[in-house]
């Protein structure tokens, strides 16, 4: 358990962790980045790249948005997004409108079979994370539906 979190915010020199909160710090990193990879290969339609099925998770959670939103929100540069989006709509996967107030702009928003799609895809997904959840002691799986919101807080942080 770690004893007192580092500072984040600040740039890894200066946060000095004690040896014990470093170790911990690089267990969580280490075992976050390894099973979200494991999670990303749990995928519905093998077509979309990762980076696409993000986006799609992101309409779905935000609702309609502009590219250059959409950009921001996945920490790509815009003429990406704009690549991005164009992919999508050719697979049918979203679709773009006018936006309201500027017409110079568009509004992307995910499709049925888009939100059909991220709905099967996120059952597998939990699906396979339970049956790995079904493996571990009834004291770690206290421990981790524990800290669940707390990854979580990380993850919008």
């Amino acid at each position: 358990m770690l004893k007192t979190m580092p500072d984040l915010s600040r740039p890894q020199h200066q946060a000095e962790a004690p040896p014990d909160d470093a170790a911990a710090v690089s267990a969580l990193r280490s075992g976050v980045m390894r099973l979200s990879r494991r999670l990303k290969h749990q995928r519905v339609d093998e077509s979309l790249s990762p980076t696409e099925m993000a986006v799609l998770g992101t309409l779905a959670q935000c609702g309609s948005a502009t590219p250059g939103e959409l950009a921001r929100k996945e920490h790509v540069q815009p003429p990406s997004m704009t690549r991005i989006v164009a992919l999508l709509e050719a697979k049918g996967l979203v679709r773009l409108e006018p936006h309201p107030e500027d017409r110079r702009q568009k509004v992307v928003s995910p499709t049925e079979r888009a939100e059909a799609m991220l709905e099967e895809s996120r059952r597998k997904r939990n699906a396979w994370l339970a049956e790995l959840v079904g493996e571990l002691t009834e004291d770690e799986w206290d421990v981790l539906r524990a800290a669940a919101p707390v990854l979580e807080k990380l993850a919008h942080m």
